[in-house]
């Protein structure tokens, strides 16, 4: 199979598998979901590197060209509080630093949104901007653009969760600062940018992955149509 068709497979079978042992646990959810992601990349793409939340970093990925991305239990605290669905398992492939594959599985509700076939964004609706924003620590940067948009905001967990909630058209932008890692935000952003949506830094600036150092602080994913304002607003603050 082509690397978007293995990435879907693989953020499936992971989000399946901890559908079947949630009760279990976060813990036991990260470990287990990503030795399944390690044991099946190292199957079929034994000459890929691989960058995982849950395992060390090993310095050959910034030798290779092609890293495999990957964030076993993206919402680890939101899949310990069922029937919680806004939890995610993300598998991307960044090539060059340019995240080109990715699948974000939102398996409590049994979807998985691929680069494979692009989801295809439903137009926006009347009303108020919608923001999709953490649950417990909004950034006094994001609050400040939620005022200036005069926006609603859309309290949820995990970034792949926020991230989807855009593709999906049941929020309209999601920013961060309150700092991430590459993980959290390469598929996501694979996957936003195969719908045509704006993804970027908060300062506009292009994502790159599989830097030497893995932490990535801020993020912005939103309607193409709103990116110009947004990211004006954010500049302002």
């Amino acid at each position: 199979m082509d690397d978007h068709d293995l990435a879907a497979a693989l953020a499936d079978e992971a989000g399946k598998l901890l559908c079947d042992i949630r009760a279990e646990g976060g813990e036991v959810g990260d470990r287990r979901a990503n030795a399944l992601l390690l044991e099946r990349l190292a199957r079929e793409r034994p000459d890929d590197a691989v960058l995982s939340e849950e395992a060390p970093d090993d310095p050959i990925r910034l030798t290779r060209s092609r890293v495999w991305i990957v964030d076993p239990l993206d919402g680890t605290r939101e899949y310990g509080e069922p029937p919680r669905e806004d939890w995610a398992v993300h598998v991307a492939l960044a090539v060059d630093g340019v995240p080109v594959v990715g699948a974000v599985a939102l398996p409590a509700v049994g979807l998985v949104l691929h680069t494979g076939s692009a989801p295809v964004v439903p137009a926006a609706g009347p009303g108020p901007v919608r923001v999709a924003v953490s649950r417990s620590r909004q950034s006094e940067q994001v609050k400040h653009l939620v005022d200036a948009l005069g926006a609603t905001t859309v309290p949820m967990g995990s970034a792949g969760a926020k991230a989807m909630a855009v593709v999906r058209g049941d929020a309209d932008v999601y920013a961060h600062s309150g700092g991430q890692y590459e993980w959290d935000s390469c598929a996501p952003v694979a996957v936003a940018a195969a719908a045509g949506l704006h993804v970027s830094r908060l300062d506009g600036t292009p994502l790159r992955y599989n830097r030497p150092d893995p932490y990535l602080p801020d993020l912005l994913i939103c309607r193409p149509e709103l990116a110009d304002n947004v990211l004006a607003h954010v500049r302002s603050h």
